[in-house]
């Protein structure tokens, strides 16, 4: 994690189309060298509660997420949640981390985290920032679509060449699938 100067706040208002706001760290940068997960204040300069810590910001990877969304994959995530008490005990355990990280800076008095975290999937973007934020091993359904973004072309362009590749077994698929 870095603290943001100009040129990075230049990029990442370009990448947004927008200026940033709330940004406290560029928490990862790709292999290439640019920012492409913010960390951001819990409230914005405003006032406005932001609960979104790690805002993916990379237009190749938020493309790919968005990709990654459209073809269903969340919902088999979401499944497997409810099948695997392993899965659903980490993914709880990085919704945990990512509230206490959080409420380190400033407390929001919820236990929102995002990305659906713990109960469900509902946003690949917040996951993919959070895994790359805080590197494999701490998000697992993060790190999962971080591979599956890493399989679809991204690796050692946006992700990093030595990320940890992922395969869904058919236990984790299921009867079903």
């Amino acid at each position: 994690m870095s603290t943001p100067d100009d040129r990075d706040l230049q990029i990442v208002a370009e990448q947004l189309g927008r200026e940033p706001r709330g940004v406290l760290a560029i928490a990862y940068r790709t292999p290439d060298g640019l920012p492409a997960v913010v960390k951001t204040a819990p409230k914005l300069p405003d006032g406005t509660p932001f609960p979104t810590l790690y805002y993916l910001t990379d237009p190749r990877l938020t493309a790919e997420a968005s990709r990654l969304e459209s073809a269903g994959v969340m919902k088999g995530m979401t499944d497997r949640l409810g099948r695997d008490t392993e899965l659903a005990a980490a993914y709880r355990a990085a919704h945990e981390s990512y509230l206490a990280e959080r409420d380190e800076i400033e407390s929001l008095g919820t236990d929102f985290s995002g990305g659906g975290m713990p109960d469900r999937v509902k946003c690949l973007h917040v996951l993919i920032a959070h895994a790359l934020a805080k590197g494999p091993g701490v998000n697992p359904l993060g790190d999962e679509a971080v591979a599956l973004a890493a399989a679809n072309g991204l690796r050692g362009s946006a992700i990093p060449a030595d990320w940890p590749e992922y395969v869904v077994t058919e236990d984790e698929r299921g009867a079903d699938d």
